[in-house]
């Protein structure tokens, strides 16, 4: 399978010195911008990370049909949604219309959802797992209920009153191909293994929540195995993994980031050991030559690269033109589209 890279904005907004993006409306209107740039470079996929009760992005449906409608090639997606918070039925017409807006380009990633700023968000929204469950098992009920609806099964009844037959309705609109390209975001290996069954894509981040001693990298190229040995969907599964790529070509560049971490952090997250993977900061050939030594990298389709969104559109367009002609080349991705003006 060829090689992807993306970018993936938190979106995060502060009115702070040094933000470009000093509110919602800041990081919302410079996303899509920054979209239409990528694009333009030759970047495969647009996503955005999704959380709530926080000043980052948190309804990601308008914000990907705004960039859809912007843009012509790129995929568009999220990293991750949050199914805790989620109404499966009203978000799978919402992800339909996104991706009917895209011409079939939504990638979408869910998942259980991630430690959080609130104290049982999920319940402030109207959700709680029922008595004896986990909010895992929620975000897992929920997850079957949005794929049954997306996949054109019947969620409600006609009335015979109105209709004068008794039939099955499925959610509308409906997107042809929109189930094959959903995405779980796992943090172990036993959650990789078990959306290889239920047919999804994986997703997995700069975080696994567990810890074997291994380098980070090939503790997530080992959850990559263990999810391709698992999978029984149709056809070949795609896999995504992020990095923290931070180039530094510029002064300004080793000002923001000359003094990053450059190993893995080891910690505890809810109470587990987890592993943290490291910031790739510093001259672009070096970046490089880790990157294509990296072990998930190797086994994993798709890169997605964090940006720091707060720097501005064209701070973040010089990172990604910078990883295009330098960096993504060295692990095997070649541009699929591009605009060549963009690259002079």
């Amino acid at each position: 399978m060829d090689k992807k890279i993306g970018f993936l904005s938190f979106g995060h907004w502060r009115d702070a010195a040094g933000s470009q993006t000093r509110s919602a409306g800041d990081s919302l209107v410079q996303t899509i911008e920054l979209a239409v740039a990528a694009e333009e470079l030759g970047v495969d996929g647009a996503f955005v990370r999704v959380h709530h009760f926080e000043r980052q992005l948190a309804s990601p449906f308008p914000l990907l049909a705004a960039i859809g409608a912007r843009t012509r090639h790129i995929e568009i997606g999220t990293g991750v949604i949050d199914m805790r918070y989620e109404n499966p039925l009203y978000m799978a017409e919402e992800a339909a219309a996104a991706d009917l807006i895209s011409g079939g380009r939504l990638q979408l990633g869910v998942s259980r959802g991630s430690p959080e700023t609130a104290l049982n968000g999920a319940y402030a929204f109207g959700y709680q797992p029922p008595e004896g469950t986990s909010v895992a098992d929620l975000a897992r009920e929920k997850t079957t209920i949005f794929l049954d609806a997306i996949s054109g099964k019947a969620m409600a009844r006609t009335d015979p009153a109105r209709t004068g037959i008794s039939g099955g309705l499925a959610i509308q609109p409906q997107s042809p191909g929109l189930r094959e390209r959903i995405w779980w975001g796992a943090g172990t290996r036993q959650t990789a293994q078990w959306a290889a069954g239920l047919g999804l894509n994986l997703q997995s981040s700069t975080l696994l929540s567990e810890d074997t001693g291994l380098p980070f990298d090939q503790l997530q190229a080992e959850q990559i195995a263990l999810y391709r040995e698992a999978w029984r969907g149709p056809g070949e599964p795609r896999v995504s993994i992020s990095r923290s790529v931070l180039p530094i070509t510029e002064e300004i560049d080793r000002i923001y980031f000359g003094g990053q971490e450059n190993e893995d952090q080891v910690g505890l997250l809810e109470g587990v050991r987890s592993r943290f993977g490291r910031t790739y900061a510093g001259e672009p050939d070096r970046i490089a030559e880790e990157l294509a030594n990296d072990k998930a990298v190797q086994a994993a389709d798709t890169i997605l690269f964090t940006v720091p969104n707060q720097l501005g559109v064209a701070y973040n367009a010089r990172i990604l033109e910078t990883i295009v002609k330098h960096i993504a080349p060295a692990i095997g991705w070649k541009a699929k589209f591009r605009n060549q003006d963009a690259l002079r």
